[in-house]
């Protein structure tokens, strides 16, 4: 069963198959694609360029053209840049020449981007008459259709570009020349229409945007096993609580975490738990550290427990560990417990004795630790814990690999990928063939280098725990969602206070809104 508010991932093959079939040589078809791509992408750059400010109303832009979509989508952007703010300057090179545009690339020119216009113009391929430097560029040069290597013109280009003072750069469906040495070098790139699968390993690929063009649904009839995460995901938090619950409605999640020398990672997780929903969160920690967080966070219930010497959970503390598995419906361990041996036996007998399904971070994520017991768990290892763990992580696990693109898999249980564009030029012929039942992998290109700082693993942690407290039976859901609601807070953070002068608590204000706006 596939999560909802979900996409196929495609390789280019793939697409190629999949767009040459869906738009079956329709010209106004593909125009209408383009307009909604086109526009996309400009409200993608607005969206994202308030990561760096306001957006200026005399912003110079380089717009980078090839003779296919691509080069379409890229100037229809930029034309609607243009209507939105009238003052912007508009620099248009033909990377590939005018003779080489198709149909729809040079009926993109007459919408206002094509030079001849106040505040149009082409320049050429030397860079002599470029401007000093551009707020954006919008790169449309190559597609997934393009095929190694780089011709030595364009590679020269690409390399001036990539050397240019450019405040965002913007590369439209992939970058052009993909992962050549001079390919273009993307802070983000908009996936039109769908994602393609050399996104997730490129390196000069910057951040992904899936725009949607309406057709990807179709797509996900086959039943892919790469998936990306949209914000449908957390449709079923946006609606309306029923009138007759109360807070047991919402389940209860337990968190054992912390030590004296990482207190504030147990509070983190804590906070983020309470933003989950769960009806009740109780945290267990040091003993010591609870009269400070009682005074500080009073929603939550505080169980002291014993410590040792140097402030880690002692092992004399399982019973009242045990004792608190009855009222809980899902179990958090690892924010901040810190690496004392007897703490890591505790955290073994925990998961050992636990009856409720768990998510396991941080600290906890080790061998000894996360292979015991038979509950259900979620493992959230970046890569440097995923190294120590991968070896001995239980069939059935749930695995959410942090980092700039998260990975979320059901361990020992994926599917493979052979004969998909074959299977799915049949499906976009009519055929009602399938691809059998198969564990997806689901990525998430929410979030971005404002989540580069301690503690927005611990944050993500207590969501996810909190979520899972409210559908202990859905593990993978409950991971998913909060891996979506904690990158899209996090963008909305970025957006509103830059990616640097923040701190990591502050993801918790944005939670709310992104609920409430799906345009966040």
């Amino acid at each position: 069963m596939v999560l909802t508010g979900t996409y196929p991932i495609l390789n280019c093959d793939e697409a190629r198959v999949f767009e040459a079939e869906y738009f079956a040589g329709d010209e106004a078809r593909e125009w209408a694609a383009m307009r909604v791509a086109g526009r996309a992408v400009a409200d993608g750059v607005l969206r994202d360029y308030a990561e760096l400010g306001e957006f200026p109303s005399k912003a110079r832009v380089l717009v980078l053209v090839g003779k296919g979509h691509n080069g379409g989508d890229a100037l229809i952007a930029a034309a609607e840049l243009r209507a939105r703010f009238p003052g912007i300057a508009v620099d248009v090179l033909l990377v590939l020449g005018e003779r080489t545009l198709r149909p729809l690339a040079r009926r993109s020119l007459e919408l206002g981007a094509g030079g001849g216009e106040r505040g149009v113009r082409r320049v050429g391929m030397d860079g002599r008459d470029w401007e000093s430097g551009y707020d954006v560029v919008l790169d449309g040069v190559f597609g997934f259709q393009f095929r190694p290597p780089l011709e030595g013109a364009v590679a020269l280009v690409l390399a001036r570009v990539n050397k240019f003072p450019i405040r965002l750069r913007a590369a439209v469906d992939l970058p052009s020349g993909l992962d050549a040495a001079d390919a273009f070098r993307a802070d983000f790139t908009y996936a039109t229409g769908s994602v393609k699968s050399p996104l997730l390993t490129l390196t000069n690929a910057g951040r992904v945007r899936f725009i949607d063009l309406g057709f990807h649904g179709k797509c996900n009839q086959f039943g892919y096993t790469m998936l990306g995460l949209g914000e449908g995901v957390l449709e079923g938090l946006r609606g309306l609580r029923a009138a007759g619950c109360d807070k047991r409605t919402f389940g209860q999640v337990l968190l054992v975490a912390g030590s004296r020398r990482y207190a504030g990672a147990a509070l983190m997780a804590t906070l983020a738990a309470l933003r989950s929903g769960a009806g009740l969160v109780t945290a267990a920690v040091p003993e010591s550290l609870v009269p400070a967080f009682v005074a500080q966070v009073p929603e939550a219930m505080w169980l002291g427990l014993p410590e040792t010497p140097d402030g880690g959970l002692a092992l004399e503390g399982l019973g009242l560990v045990r004792e608190a598995f009855g009222r809980a419906t899902a179990v958090v361990l690892g924010p901040g417990l810190g690496t004392e041996r007897e703490t890591l036996a505790l955290a073994a007998e925990i998961v050992a004795a636990c009856p409720r399904p768990l998510v396991i971070d941080a600290d906890a994520l080790r061998p000894e630790v996360v292979g015991r017991g038979s509950a259900a768990r979620v493992l959230t290892p970046h890569a440097g814990e995923w190294a120590r763990i991968a070896e001995v992580v239980p069939k059935g696990a749930v695995v959410v690999r942090k980092g700039p693109i998260t990975r979320i898999e059901t361990a020992g249980a994926g599917g493979g990928e052979a004969g998909r564009a074959g299977k799915l030029l049949e499906l976009v012929k009519g055929s009602s063939a399938g691809s059998g039942e198969r564990e997806a992998v689901y990525h998430s290109f929410f979030g971005g280098p404002v989540l580069a700082r301690g503690g927005s693993g611990d944050v993500l942690a207590g969501l996810i725990g909190g979520l899972l407290a409210q559908a202990p039976e859905d593990a993978l859901g409950a991971a998913a969602r909060g891996v979506v609601w904690h990158g899209m807070a996090a963008d909305a953070l970025a957006r509103a206070r830059g990616q640097v002068a923040v701190r990591t608590t502050e993801l918790l204000d944005f939670f709310g809104p992104v609920l409430r706006d799906s345009r966040s």
